[in-house]
């Protein structure tokens, strides 16, 4: 099984999609016609990203808004104080309907893990170079594919949900009784803040005095895991039910095919209202090439989890509608994300950051099954855009390097970033490209339906004039996945 790409060079001087006005964006892209999960690892630990089959990796010292990746320790994290109350807040919404006021919170605002979608969507399709491909494995998503609403316990989730407390729907306003004033053989009112003040001291006189806590399991003052907020059981009357669904979505499952056009009607209204597309910009064929074609191919491994590798559609149904779907893509070492869109009215439930904690929790779950799939990757992280600084909320996290490669606490990264858009993240001033390109004739090259290194390649054209777009190409990719994909030249 092998990676095909085909070189379309450097993209510049297009809109920027972060700073706006700006036309200075710069990235250098390849056409993907297959491509392995491993390979796709590799390149995206070197800064590469897809927008559909088209990959592409921003020029960093040259681009307008440098975009570092960004990866969370899915393992050692643990929700903030705002990522409760967002849980808090969809458990609001399913039990009672209320939904918070207003605009939702920073972040929130059409929150696609990966805002390349002007790469992906100004790339015409190219023609598939026809080739005999290695036989690519279909795993079967569902025991039932006549069945949309069938769900394996691999695949998907039914849940209940955790909310941040909003001011929404209140209980009208009864004017009080008259009456004759406050009561004088019952205590004065005091404040909120006197009474917690001296359950404390209540509290800590307690401890002094030997006697037991008030909770009768002393594991319950642990704080709670972000699967304890998700698996939180809602009450019977609950007003709505909402459902995750793991749908593979390249090859395309039944269940894909079932909620295809569902699926795309929502992406619909997502870009009309949201990033303000006219009615005829997010055609079927965009969506399709967007966000359903994927370069990767399907793979299972017998140590890889349960549900295989691969390109995947996470539904969330509420009430058997879909309200958002999470695009993302399942690797050997990380669950990647690479797009959300949602509907309009839950909006101001916070969606985007809600669907990373799912992705983040899901990636827990993986990991059980296979133990080196530890990382959530959130795509880029912008730290000149301050709309996309959100993404460094989920800690503890890392960003790469755009010179060795090597990834960096975001904590130490920051100072360097707040000084200059494009920084060296690496400490190690001695510190270089472990991977960089150092035998050109090495890199494989697909011409002719016949696979060889480049060095024949170059043999057979007689002073081929392309050596130093290849060479630019192989550099971008590192020795060893130029040792591994087919570079296909006409």
């Amino acid at each position: 099984m092998y990676t095909i790409v085909e070189i379309k060079g450097d993209k510049e001087g297009y809109r920027c999609g972060y700073c706006g006005g700006s036309w200075g964006k710069v990235s250098y892209g390849m056409w993907s016609h297959a491509m392995t999960v491993q390979d796709y690892q590799d390149l995206i630990d070197r800064g590469w990203r897809r927008s559909g089959k088209y990959v592409y990796k921003p020029v960093m010292n040259k681009t307008c808004c440098p975009q570092y990746t960004i990866r969370c320790h899915a393992l050692n994290f643990q929700p903030s104080k705002t990522h409760k109350k967002i849980l808090k807040k969809i458990k609001k919404f399913l039990i009672k309907g209320e939904t918070p006021e207003g605009q939702c919170d920073d972040g929130c605002d059409g929150e696609p893990m990966d805002s390349a979608f002007g790469e992906g969507r100004e790339v015409p399709p190219v023609s598939p170079v026809k080739m005999q491909q290695c036989q690519v494995e279909h795993p079967v998503i569902s025991s039932n594919p006549e069945e949309t609403e069938d769900v394996r316990p691999a695949t998907s989730e039914t849940l209940r949900e955790e909310p941040a407390s909003s001011p929404a729907v209140k209980g009208p306003r009864h004017a009080p009784k008259p009456g004759e004033g406050a009561d004088p053989k019952k205590p004065q009112c005091r404040k909120a803040k006197d009474l917690r003040k001296e359950r404390r001291q209540q509290k800590e006189q307690r401890r002094q005095d030997g006697e037991a806590l008030t909770s009768p399991n002393p594991a319950s003052n642990q704080p709670k895991n972000l699967e304890e907020f998700i698996a939180d059981s809602l009450p019977d009357d609950a007003l709505h039910r909402l459902e995750v669904r793991l749908v593979r979505s390249a090859p395309p499952s039944p269940q894909f095919r079932a909620s295809f056009n569902a699926s795309y009607q929502l992406y619909k209204l997502y870009q009309m209202a949201i990033h303000h597309d006219p009615p005829d910009k997010p055609s079927e064929s965009q969506f399709k090439r967007f966000l359903c074609d994927s370069p990767l191919e399907a793979e299972t491994s017998p140590d890889g989890p349960e549900v295989g590798y691969g390109s995947f559609h996470q539904q969330y149904w509420l009430d058997g509608r879909i309200v958002a779907v999470g695009v993302i893509d399942i690797l050997p070492n990380c669950v990647s994300s690479v797009y959300l869109y949602y509907h309009p009215d839950f909006a101001s439930l916070s969606l985007g950051s809600y669907s990373a904690l799912r992705e983040i929790a899901f990636t827990r779950q993986l990991q059980k099954q296979s133990p080196k799939l530890c990382y959530y990757y959130l795509g880029f992280y912008i730290h000149s855009c301050p709309k996309m600084r959100y993404k460094g909320q989920y800690r503890p996290s890392d960003l790469l390097c755009p010179e060795t490669y090597m990834w960096m606490p975001i904590e130490k990264c920051i100072p360097r970033l707040e000084t200059s858009t494009y920084a060296r993240l690496s400490e190690d001033p001695q510190a270089g490209d472990a991977n960089a390109l150092k035998d050109l004739s090495r890199a494989l090259v697909l011409h002719r339906r016949t696979v060889m290194p480049y060095a024949a390649y170059a043999r057979k054209r007689k002073g081929s004039s392309d050596e130093k777009e290849v060479e630019h190409y192989a550099s971008l990719v590192g020795q060893t996945c130029a040792e591994r994909i087919l570079l296909y030249r006409a």
